[in-house]
């Protein structure tokens, strides 16, 4: 049976350095911002920290907290099919209950953690969606606010404490690939 891997975490914590590398071990990558980043191209807004905050907000306002999750299920399927998936950025806990109705023995999720001064130090050195200091921090207020961010994380399955290399990061990910393949999925 193929894995559903969920990556959650604080924005800066190391959750598309995770789903790339998992990328990189034959997992199709699923990107739950990617949503947003669509909805903003597609109303001809700019790509920036406030106007994503702006859609992703009316999404689950007018959808439901689950919506992104819900859009994105087609293409889980689809991909699931044929190989292993990681999910890059699960937001909310409504898109947790979601995936488990769906994946009851195949969801795994892992929480990325990192200082906060290390995320919004990485965050401001972004070549793509770069933020402040200022704008890290009122991203990570909306999104444990606004998203019910908090208790996706707190769910989590593994973790990994990224505030030190990138071998060690490797490292952890590697032992949690290991684990995951050996238990076959939750």
């Amino acid at each position: 049976m193929n894995q559903v891997i969920a990556i959650v975490g604080m924005a800066g914590s190391g959750k598309s350095v995770a789903s790339n590398y998992f990328k990189e071990k034959g997992y199709e990558r699923i990107h739950f911002g990617s949503v947003v980043i669509n909805k903003l191209r597609e109303e001809n807004m700019e790509v920036n920290p406030q106007n994503e905050k702006i859609i992703r907000e009316r999404l689950r306002q007018e959808h439901g907290m689950g919506v992104i999750a819900k859009l994105l299920l087609p293409a889980i399927k689809e991909k699931l099919k044929d190989k292993n998936v990681v999910l890059d950025s699960l937001y909310s806990w409504e898109e947790l209950l979601i995936l488990q109705q769906e994946y009851p023995h195949n969801l795994c999720i892992i929480g990325i953690l990192a200082d906060k001064e290390k995320r919004y130090e990485r965050m401001q050195k972004r070549k793509i969606r770069p933020f402040t200091p200022k704008e890290a921090k009122e991203r990570d207020i909306s999104e444990i606010e606004n998203l019910t961010k908090g208790g996706v994380i707190a769910f989590a399955d593994y973790y990994i404490y990224n505030s030190g290399n990138l071998d060690d990061y490797y490292q952890r990910l590697d032992e949690i690939i290991k684990a995951i393949n050996k238990e076959g999925g939750k």
